[in-house]
């Protein structure tokens, strides 16, 4: 599976989290189809069949993408010492 961009998977999971919030507080036809294309986007950013698995993976993608921007400053800290 390709990595998503960082920039791209924030976007999505910000989405996805203002059309389950919205659908939450006031849910309408509109806004459970914003919330299903939210989710299957979601998941098919993640390659995961459902939102609770998308979620967990997407955390782990951040984290992930997180460590290799650290290991990437170190080398370069070291490399210019």
């Amino acid at each position: 599976m390709l990595l998503p961009a960082e920039k791209e998977l924030r976007a999505v999971l910000a989405r996805f989290a203002d059309a389950r919030f919205r659908h939450d507080l006031q849910p309408t036809g509109h806004s459970s189809r914003e919330l299903e294309d939210t989710s299957g986007t979601l998941c098919g950013i993640t390659g995961t069949r459902s939102v609770d698995e998308a979620l967990i993976v997407a955390d782990a993608l951040l984290e992930q993408l997180r460590a290799d921007r650290c290991a990437d400053r170190k080398t370069t800290q070291s490399l210019a010492a």
